[in-house]
């Protein structure tokens, strides 16, 4: 399997598939996405332990992602089929419930292999999130193993940060930084008066 690093400043793998939106089957492409940014960000499986606490996390704090021009689109190798089982389930009973946003079929593995998510040995996608500029460009990119779920809080905040240096051309996010903390100019000078206003 390939290290996704490599596919930052790239643009994204386009993509066509089934998705499950409002509780219907619907075709879409990542190009239908452009002019917004997006999160993309693949699972395992369905009807699983882990896969459905961060789906339901994302779903939750939806209106967030929208008052920042993003939309969200999850992905997994499962049928549209399951997919739709999923939702039906209450997740009191291990299901989503309604999700705000598209859970996308991959059955045939073509998107988790073009975003080099894909264990080879299992069948299934580690999970990898991508966030996607208005240009369709990716911006970040992180993958880790199954056992361990990620953080909605820290998605929103790094794309607050690809939002806020996009819209500054030559500034920069120092470390740890969150909206509406200081940025820095990325030149030598800009990086002394950073320095210097924090002694």
């Amino acid at each position: 399997m390939t290290s996704s690093g490599r596919l930052v400043g790239l643009q994204a793998p386009d993509f066509h598939a089934t998705a499950v939106v409002d509780q219907d089957f619907k075709e879409l492409s990542l190009r239908d996405y452009r002019g917004r940014h997006v999160v993309l960000f693949f699972y395992p499986l369905n009807f699983t332990f882990v896969c459905p606490t961060e789906i339901t996390a994302f779903s939750d704090r939806h209106d967030e992602f929208a008052r920042l021009a993003t939309d969200v689109l999850a992905v997994s190798v499962d049928s549209p089929y399951s997919h739709l089982a999923w939702i039906q389930t209450e997740r009191k009973s291990g299901g989503l419930g309604d999700v705000a946003y598209p859970l996308i079929s991959d059955l045939n593995k073509e998107i988790a292999r073009a975003y080099h998510v894909l264990d080879e040995g299992t069948g299934t996608a580690l999970r990898g999130l991508f966030l996607i500029d208005p240009d369709g460009v990716i911006r970040h990119s992180t993958i880790n193993d199954p056992a361990v779920g990620r953080s909605v809080d820290e998605t929103l905040r790094l794309l607050q940060a690809f939002q806020l240096v996009r819209n500054h051309p030559g500034q920069v996010c120092p470390a740890d930084w969150t909206p509406g903390g200081r940025t820095l100019a990325s030149d030598p000078q800009g990086s002394r008066d950073f320095f210097a206003a924090l002694e």
